[in-house]
This record gives C-alpha cells, sequence and structure tokens, in this order.
C-alpha cells in the first residue's frame, strides 16, 4: 500500500508539472517566421536562392560591416531563443529550434573561428546567383533583368572588398577563385546578351544593361589577375586541423556520432565491404578472366574482376544522353515496385554543368527553394568535351554501365531530386531552409542499397559488386577527409586508399584529391547520413515486423523535411508511441 502510494503521488506530481506547462507553439511559430524575415535582410543572396524573391536586387558587400551584422544577427536570436520554455514546444517545434541555434551557433564560428573568408578566395564569385536570375522563370524577364541590372552595381565594391579581406589564402583556393570567376564571366559576355535580345527594352535601356555588364566583367577579371599576382609567400594549408575539423563536423553534420567515432565506423565499414566484393568477385573470376591465375592478394583480384567490368560504358559524347534516358526507367521501377510517391508535376531537366560551378563534382542537382516549388530542379552534368582520350577513358570507366546506373539513383530518383522535392513539401520552413548536408546525402546514399534490395539491376553480381565499389566511395570519402585534414595524410596515401583499396579510377581519385583539397568535413557526410537513416529503417523492421511498410517509412521519413536524421528518428518513434498510447 506504501509503495502504491509513493507511485500514486509520483503520478499527481506529473501531472502537475504537466498541466502548469505552458503552450509555446503559436508563439513560436511567430518567432519562426520573423526571424525568417529577418534572416533574408541579412543574407539577401541566400534568399533568392531559396526562391524567396523580394531582395533579388540587393548585392552584398563582404566586407567588415557586414559580418558584424551577421554576428549581430546570430546574438539577438540565440538571445531570443532562451524565452522559450523547450517542454512547451511540440516535438516538431524542438526540432526547428535546435535547427536555429545550431544554425545562429554556426554562423559566429564561422566568422569568429573558421574565418575562410581570409583564406579562401573561392568565396567570392558573383556569377552563379547572376546566372540564376537568368536561367529562372518565377518572374518575368523583363523583372528579373532590371533587378539583374540594380544588382550589379555593387560588384566593383564586391571584389574591392574580397581583395582587402583576403590574407593568406591557400594555393589551391586561389586557383578555383580564378577559374571559376573567369570561368562564369559569360554569364555577363554572352548570357546576359542573349537574354536582352529576348525583350523589349528601349535601346537607351539595353545600352545601360550592357554598360555595367562590362564594369562587372572588368571587375571579375580584375579579381582574377589580382589572384594570380597576388605575392602569397605564406600560403595557409588548406588542410583544417584536428579542433576546427572537430567544430566544423559538429555544425554541419549534427549526428549522433563524433567525427573520430564516424571515422572508426567507416574504417569497419571498409573491411566489411572488402570480404563481401572478395566472394562475388571470386565467383566472377572465371566469367570474366577465363582460365587465368588467382592473385594470392583479396585486393588485387577484386580490382582486376572490376577493371574487366569497368570497360563496359558509354561513349564520351554519349554520356549525358544516356542519363537523360534512365530518368524514366527509375521511375517506372518505382512505381511497378511501389517503393514512393514520384510527384511528376516537378520537373527534373538534365544539363551540361555550368561553366561557374565546375571544378569540384562531376554531377550534381540544383534544386528550387522552398517558395520556388514549381521551379526546375537540374540535374548538372560535367561535360568531358576537351578531354584527352585516356582521360575521358578513365573517368568512363569509373562511371560504367553499372555505376551509372547508380549515380543517377544518388543524383536523381529516388536520391537528391525526389527527397529535396519532398523536403520543399515539408510543413516547416526551417527544416526546408536549413537542410542537413548529412540526411540529404545519406538519403541518397541509402537509396542505392535499397533499390538494390528490391531488385533493381535483376541482383547480377556485377551490379552488386559495383554497388559495393560504389558504398565504398561514399565510406572511403569519410577515411580520405578525415585523414588529411586531421592527420596529414598525403596525397600519394590518399590516392593508394582511392585506387588500390577503394578501386577507383586514377581521373576520378585524382578529382576526390582535388575536391578534400577544396572542401572539408562535407565528404562525410555521405557515410554518416546513409549509417544514421539504415540503422534507423533496420531498428523500425525490427519493432514492427510484419507491420513495417517500406513506402510509408520513405514517405514519413522525408516528410519531416531535411532535418538532421537523429531529429527524424526521434519525431518518427514519438509519434509512434503516441499511436500506441
Amino acid at each position: 500500500m506504501l509503495l502504491l502510494a509513493v507511485i500514486g503521488c509520483g503520478d499527481a506530481a506529473k501531472k502537475e508539472n504537466e498541466s502548469n506547462i505552458v503552450n509555446m507553439d503559436p508563439q513560436f511559430d511567430r518567432y519562426k517566421g520573423q526571424f525568417i524575415e529577418e534572416l533574408w535582410k541579412v543574407y539577401p543572396g541566400w534568399a533568392s536562392s531559396q526562391g524567396y524573391h523580394k531582395y533579388d536586387s540587393i548585392l552584398v558587400i563582404p566586407a567588415a560591416d557586414a559580418r558584424s551584422k551577421e554576428l549581430a544577427f546570430a546574438k539577438a536570436n540565440l538571445d531570443s531563443l532562451k524565452a522559450f520554455d523547450l517542454k512547451g514546444l511540440s516535438d516538431n517545434n524542438k526540432t526547428d529550434y535546435f535547427m536555429i541555434e545550431n544554425q545562429l551557433k554556426s554562423i559566429e564560428w564561422s566568422i569568429n573561428s573558421m574565418r575562410s573568408f581570409e583564406w579562401n578566395p573561392s568565396e567570392y564569385n558573383v556569377c552563379g546567383a547572376f546566372a540564376e536570375m537568368l536561367n529562372g522563370n518565377y518572374d518575368s524577364l523583363d523583372v528579373r533583368l532590371r533587378n539583374f541590372y540594380v544588382k550589379m552595381l555593387n560588384i566593383p565594391a564586391y571584389y574591392t572588398a574580397a581583395k582587402e579581406n583576403i590574407k593568406n589564402p591557400t594555393v589551391e583556393h586561389t586557383q578555383l577563385a580564378i577559374d571559376q570567376n573567369l570561368g562564369g564571366m559569360s554569364v555577363f559576355e554572352k548570357d546576359l546578351h542573349e537574354a536582352l535580345n529576348k525583350v523589349r527594352f528601349g535601346e537607351h535601356e539595353k545600352q545601360a544593361i550592357e554598360a555595367r555588364a562590362k564594369e562587372a566583367i572588368v571587375a571579375i577579371k580584375g579579381y582574377a589577375e589580382w589572384l594570380k599576382k597576388l605575392d602569397n609567400k605564406t600560403p595557409r594549408s588548406f588542410r583544417l586541423g584536428k579542433e576546427l575539423y572537430a567544430q566544423k563536423f559538429e555544425y554541419d553534420i549534427q549526428s549522433g556520432y563524433s567525427a573520430d567515432q564516424i571515422y572508426e565506423k567507416a574504417i569497419a565499414h571498409k573491411k566489411e565491404l572488402h570480404e563481401k566484393m572478395f566472394a562475388l568477385a571470386d565467383k566472377l573470376w572465371v566469367k570474366y578472366m577465363n582460365k587465368a591465375e588467382k592473385p594470392s592478394d583479396k585486393l588485387v583480384l577484386i580490382k582486376q574482376v572490376i577493371d574487366k567490368i569497368s570497360v563496359k560504358h558509354v561513349k564520351p559524347e554519349e554520356f549525358q544522353s544516356e542519363i537523360e534516358k534512365q530518368i524514366p526507367a527509375l521511375v517506372e521501377f518505382i512505381k511497378e515496385k511501389d517503393l514512393i510517391y514520384i510527384d511528376p508535376s516537378k520537373p527534373l531537366v538534365v544539363r551540361k554543368e555550368p561553366d561557374y560551378m565546375a571544378g569540384v563534382a562531376g554531377a550534381s542537382i540544383s534544386a528550387p527553394g522552398p517558395y520556388d516549388k514549381n521551379g526546375n530542379t537540374y540535374y548538372n552534368v560535367g561535360s568531358l568535351n576537351g578531354w584527352d582520350k585516356e582521360r575521358a577513358e578513365s573517368y568512363l570507366r569509373e562511371y560504367n554501365h553499372y555505376i551509372l546506373q547508380i549515380l543517377n539513383i544518388h543524383e536523381a530518383i529516388p536520391g537528391h531530386y525526389t527527397q529535396l522535392v519532398y523536403s520543399n513539401q515539408s510543413p516547416s520552413l526551417i527544416k526546408a531552409l536549413f537542410g542537413n548536408g548529412a540526411m540529404i546525402e545519406g538519403w541518397a546514399v541509402y537509396t542505392e542499397r535499397m533499390m538494390l534490395e528490391s531488385g533493381y539491376g535483376n541482383n547480377e553480381d556485377e551490379m552488386w559488386l559495383m554497388y559495393y565499389k560504389w558504398n565504398l566511395r561514399a565510406t572511403c570519402n569519410t577515411i580520405l577527409d578525415y585523414s588529411v585534414h586531421t592527420k596529414d595524410m598525403s596525397k600519394e596515401d590518399a590516392l593508394n586508399l582511392l585506387v588500390n583499396e577503394a578501386f577507383q579510377q586514377q581521373a576520378e581519385a585524382e578529382g576526390k584529391w582535388k575536391r578534400v583539397s577544396l572542401t572539408q568535413v562535407q565528404l562525410c557526410s555521405y557515410f554518416t547520413g546513409y549509417t544514421e537513416i539504415y540503422d534507423f529503417r533496420e531498428e523500425l523492421k525490427k519493432m514492427q515486423g510484419d507491420k513495417f511498410n517500406l513506402k510509408a517509412f520513405h514517405e514519413k521519413f522525408l516528410s519531416y523535411g531535411s532535418a538532421p536524421v537523429k531529429y527524424i528518428r526521434e519525431l518518427m518513434l514519438a509519434e509512434m508511441n503516441q499511436t500506441k498510447n
């Protein structure tokens, strides 16, 4: 009786505490609306990229006073967040709270600690933002061109501020800045001229726009030439270092794992993949190598079989057209297997990668923001024009007949394209705007395995072997990134990892080395997000048993927008518990 009395008192106290909690959701929803509006005033370029076009004509000059405004914005809103009791917020709003907080702390850290505005000249490039204004369909071309004209006014001052900011840039980011700025000038030289021929502006107005574009070209060229002649006796290393790397991982990835932990998981996963690949390669040996003697080294055996299979690939001139051909086939397979709903009203346009994007990744997705939900999603495909025969052959063997299909699953359907369409439909604008890279990339990597598990590729041994090779790529991305930035891995050791342990072609490995020298932490997002998503799915399958439905899981998971996986997991489990009760 005494025990029951104690339990009864505890329950009563709990109910009383719950009844005293004030519902703060209405107040927090109002705050979020105000927060986003203020965010766009500080970051008008970001607003435009998300489909919010109120500030399209504004180009922020990246000087010290702009950074002071960013810091003031972050501090003021971190203070505002303290007014909200987390107990009074719904699970959905708690997640938004944490994502806003992370974004604000990341702003402070980026300016005060990372300080890449001093050592990364490639951060200064106006070409992409102006290209999007010409390519967009959110308003009439007349309106977009007039905003374009006003925005161009600040371009000379923009690059003047960039020169003043740069202190000891890395050699790698300096070269990237030169290449991308010079490559992107075609926006002002060619694309703008073509757009002006499509509108009925008076000759005086056209001349004024063309004249300002010439001033922009002078500023861009001047910046590139200044970088070429820069007397940089003490260039900063592109390596981030262990402390900054751990901090950036925490802000960017927002995982349940630390950078050290995910590195250790990747090392273990690489070993598992090697075992699976050896079993398949050993099985395929006779088919592809006839009576040749098997090498005693397992990795050498795997590589020889992969090299034979990789000979099957498209011609250089058919690379983009083959991608275009495969997209409808992926849609049909998903419909047939009932894996996830694909909205036919959201267009996916395969296009040659624009010049201002060149130099980092060979294939990517450019999705419309949540304010521009009906805009085109672009699948950017790197061009092989101008490549010598040897380099093109190496690249096409990397993206061979099998891996090109996996690439399209990852980048397009049901990978990035599908996830980003769902993200834009999320009721939480915060989750759509502050998209978590590990969730976004992790989803794309997860779908590769999910599609093959569902029967895509007819369970061919070749397809599974190439899938494991591709998954090994995501795994080794983490090992490479962590090792280069925190353990001083040399280029020689990096290429050995990628070519001899991840079985990548030389051209792909060289490209990955360039990428790891230009980016930090992002390469960890693939394996980290994939691991968390796949493990969560398997956890739910055990919990739900026969009631588990793969399509329902996919659509529910994506309905929360591009939130960190750890938060989506919490929300889905909380909703399941509420349903049970």
